[in-house]
């Protein structure tokens, strides 16, 4: 991921510079040319600010335990349908931070290629620069690529089944493309080459009045806006016929059955009838879309609502139906929130007093959450991760916002940061955790090591004697298993790792 910077220096460059003058005269005059035109794009030694990877590494840790503890505590996972729990927080949360590292990674880049009167100098400098045209598109399709590959590979529905099952393989007929990692690589793709192309801050410092960001960046706000508009119009304008199924979960006492869905409606956003739901099963098929979706908990189609639990007997067709909460028309909508990040990203980079960066972060977080508030209270548009809708954008952007704002405040300005160290650690080497812990590789490995039977194993011995007998309890021993054995046991190998100097990065 990219390098969380504020400030730089300059000394490096100098020094380079100053070597190649040695040279001849016409070789010296080229050199320094090619030197000038890097320097821009070189990263410059610079301070890390702190609050980034803390919030990083929060939203790391939360993920690692609404994934595994959230099967104990309800309140905590996924809603079923419209709301939003703990984890729903998570993923608007990743795409917020990623923004906000696109703004500092791609701070020295001040060619834009939209925003500015197009001059022959402008036109040479844009074009002629191979790092401003070939490397930044180049790294961000990348790491784009790694994110993809590395989800179908890690993922528990991917080609590793760790660490509940000690199998690995994937059926290309049934492989699901969508997924956390793909989300979050399209949101850096598009999000990334937007601020390449529409960077036209070219003063270091602007000023302070509310607005002074925004217009700076008005390209993005307008791609922002037609984003939503398109997202709004296919939600609400689509047409959804009736479509059929058929079960392919092969652990379901239905697997195999064929049902079929009423809708022909357009503009709703129940369960079976909503829009993105459609698009998905058009372009990316039944087959290859999640089979387990969060609306099975809901109140219509099991008596255990909102735990997990057998279907109701009368429970309607659609409880078996696949869905995809990481599909093509919510991840279309889920771009705002990368964009959003950004935005703060900016503010850190062009506002310098701490009290007007807080002021722009604090009046737009309130602003977005109180919006959100609204429509979803007045039913206008409600909260719904799996949709993610407009007012779930700003709800969970606003919290984003308000809560970086007050790492910031604690970390950055009153200097609490030996507080918030394990997060900071976590934050710094955010894939090897995510890999190992969230997407369960480790304890994969953990659990091949057993004795007589899959289940005795060191993982089930630690959960079973360590913490549930001793709390008497297996929600709370599950809890606490979480927080102390994953979450605080990867934070003290990252600080290990951070001490050594060894980070995972893509």
């Amino acid at each position: 991921m990219a390098e969380d910077e504020i400030k730089g220096a300059t000394t490096t460059t100098t020094t380079t510079t100053t070597t190649t003058r040695t040279t001849s005269h016409h070789d010296d005059e080229h050199k320094i040319q090619v030197i000038t035109d890097l320097n821009a794009y070189i990263p410059a030694t610079s301070t890390r600010v702190a609050s980034v990877d803390i919030f990083r590494g929060l939203t790391v840790a939360l993920m690692i335990l609404v994934d595994d503890a959230g099967g104990d505590w309800p309140i905590i996972t996924h809603a079923p349908w419209n709301g939003c729990n703990l984890a729903d927080f998570v993923m608007p949360f990743f795409l917020f931070i990623v923004g906000i590292a696109i703004a500092l990674a791609l701070k020295n880049n001040q060619t834009p290629l939209l925003g500015s009167p197009v001059t022959r100098s402008h036109f040479s400098a844009s074009f002629n620069n191979h790092s401003a045209r070939t490397n930044f598109p180049l790294i961000l399709s990348t790491t784009t690529l790694t994110f993809f590959c590395f989800h179908r590979v890690t993922n528990k529905g991917g080609y590793s089944h760790a660490p509940d099952k000690l199998t690995y393989g994937v059926d290309i007929k049934r492989i699901r493309w969508c997924g956390i990692l793909q989300r979050i690589a399209l949101a850096y793709l598009v999000v990334g080459l937007l601020e390449i192309v529409t960077n036209g801050a070219k003063a270091k410092e602007l000023s302070p009045k509310m607005f002074s960001v925004f217009k700076c960046y008005c390209w993005q706000w307008l791609l922002g806006a037609s984003v939503l508009i398109i997202y709004l119009a296919t939600l609400y304008g689509a047409y959804v016929p009736d479509w059929k199924f058929t079960v392919l979960d092969e652990d379901s006492a239905d697997y195999g059955k064929h049902f079929t869905v009423a809708c022909g409606v357009r503009g709703k956003l129940d369960p079976p009838c909503n829009a993105v739901g459609y698009v998905d099963r058009i372009v990316l098929g039944l087959e290859h879309i999640y089979q387990h979706p969060a609306w099975r908990r809901s109140k219509a189609c099991t008596y255990n609502s909102p735990h997990s639990g057998p279907f109701r007997d009368n429970a309607p067709s659609w409880c078996h139906a696949p869905f995809e909460p990481e599909g093509i028309l919510s991840s279309v909508s889920a771009t705002v929130s990368t964009i959003i990040g950004v935005h703060y990203g900016h503010v850190l980079i062009h506002i310098k007093g701490h009290v007007d960066r807080l002021k722009h972060w604090v009046i737009s977080g309130i602003g977005l959450l109180v919006l959100g508030l609204i429509l979803h209270f007045t039913q206008a548009i409600p909260l719904n991760k799996q949709l993610y809708s407009f007012s779930y954008v700003c709800v969970t952007s606003g919290a984003a916002g308000l809560v970086f704002s007050t790492i910031y405040a604690l970390v950055d300005i009153l200097g609490w940061k030996h507080a918030f160290l394990p997060l900071k650690w976590i934050g710094m080497n955010a894939m090897l955790v995510y890999v190992m812990a969230a997407a369960g590789v480790f304890a994969g490995f953990i659990n091949g090591w057993y004795y007589g039977d899959p289940h005795n194993n060191l993982v089930h011995w630690i959960q079973k004697h360590v913490f549930v007998q001793v709390w008497h309890s297996q929600r709370v021993g599950i809890l606490l298993y979480v927080i102390f054995v994953e979450i605080q046991f990867w934070a003290v190998v990252s600080g290990v790792l951070h001490r050594m100097g060894i980070y995972w990065k893509l």
